[in-house]
This record gives C-alpha cells, sequence and structure tokens, in this order.
C-alpha cells in the first residue's frame, strides 16, 4: 500500500497530510478556507486519492502560508509514498472541461522539479481565497514531488472554474502517472532511476 503521513510545523503554519494514493478511503479537508478545501476535494476525488488534510495557519495574515505549505506537504507526501517509483507509468495527461473552462495538465514524475503555468486569473479573490496563490501552490506541490508539472488554461472566462478545472486535471494526470504497469521493467527511465 503506497501511503504517506507528513507534519510540518513553523512559525507560519501547522499542517498534516495523510495520503492514500492506491484507495480512496476517506476524503476531509480542513485548512480553514473554503475555496481551497472545495479544490483540495476535487483533486483528491477525480485522482481516487484517500487524502486527509488538516491546516492551521496564519489567515489573519493571508491565505498565501497556508496553501502555499499545504502544497509543499502534499508533494513531499506523494514523493514518500511513491519510494522509488518502480512500474509506475511516470507520465500523466488530462484535458478538464469545466463550463466554458478548458484546462490541461500534463505531468511527469521525473525526479526533477520544474512548473509551467499559464492562467490568466482575472478575479483576485473568491471568498477569502487569493487566486494569485493558486500558482504558489502548484509549484510547491511540484517542486516537494520533484516532479514536472504544466498546468494550463486553454481558454476560459470564470476565474472559479478555471482553478477547479486545473486542480481536477491535476489529479487525474496524476492518477495516470502513479499507476502500476507491469509491463514496465524496474522504473520507466533508460537511466534506470528517476
Amino acid at each position: 500500500m503506497r501511503t504517506a503521513k507528513i507534519t510540518r510545523q513553523t512559525g507560519e503554519t501547522d499542517i498534516t497530510v495523510e495520503l492514500n494514493i492506491d484507495q480512496q478511503i476517506g476524503i476531509a479537508i480542513d485548512t480553514g478556507v473554503g475555496f481551497f478545501n472545495h479544490m483540495l476535494t476535487l483533486f483528491a476525488k477525480h485522482g481516487r486519492f484517500g487524502l486527509v488534510v488538516k491546516a492551521k495557519g496564519d489567515l489573519d495574515v493571508d491565505v498565501h502560508h497556508t496553501v502555499e505549505d499545504t502544497g509543499i506537504v502534499l508533494g513531499q507526501c506523494f514523493a514518500k509514498a511513491l519510494g522509488n517509483k518502480v512500474l509506475i507509468e511516470r507520465y500523466g495527461n488530462a484535458f478538464v472541461p469545466m463550463d466554458e473552462t478548458l484546462a490541461q495538465v500534463t505531468v511527469d514524475l521525473s525526479g526533477r522539479s520544474y512548473l509551467v503555468f499559464n492562467a490568466d486569473l482575472a478575479n483576485p479573490r473568491l471568498g477569502i481565497y487569493e487566486t494569485e496563490v493558486t500558482e504558489d501552490f502548484f509549484q510547491a506541490f511540484a517542486f516537494n514531488n520533484h516532479m514536472n508539472l504544466h498546468a494550463n488554461v486553454v481558454y476560459g472566462r470564470n476565474t472559479h472554474h478555471q482553478i477547479e478545472a486545473l486542480f481536477k486535471a491535476t489529479g487525474r494526470a496524476m492518477r495516470q502517472a502513479i499507476t502500476i504497469n507491469p509491463a514496465i521493467q524496474g522504473v520507466n527511465s533508460t537511466k534506470g532511476v528517476i
């Protein structure tokens, strides 16, 4: 069973993430940021992950530390749960429509950290969630999972729909990438390690 539980405490946040990438047993998200809770729930549902997130942050300042630090811990959990990445597909790609919006996310669990993020998020706030931190979340997630992550809103008007489509597509792309394929010998790289 590929699972991980990590707690990270700083002067700004206290975050615990429990992840089960093989069974969608339990999704419970509590970050203090309603919109972000919704996005992480969608990510887990569409990726078919068991995910529990408990985050306390300095929301009196803003949501940045809570959102970014959750991305850090979530990325660390995936890296831990995947271990040496033997037999995984490694690559994943998903297009997700959300009404007028279309998003595409492509991932490579390569061991190399990189983010490409293309989204014009016109509405700066959704509830207390500051939409510019969406890119910070994906960067923290990608860099702590040592992966390439290309997140693109192909087109769209509604900022909620754009971000929602990105989180759903990321869950679906991750599901493809972490899938075990018995036909793969070792790791899916000519280098012999990823």
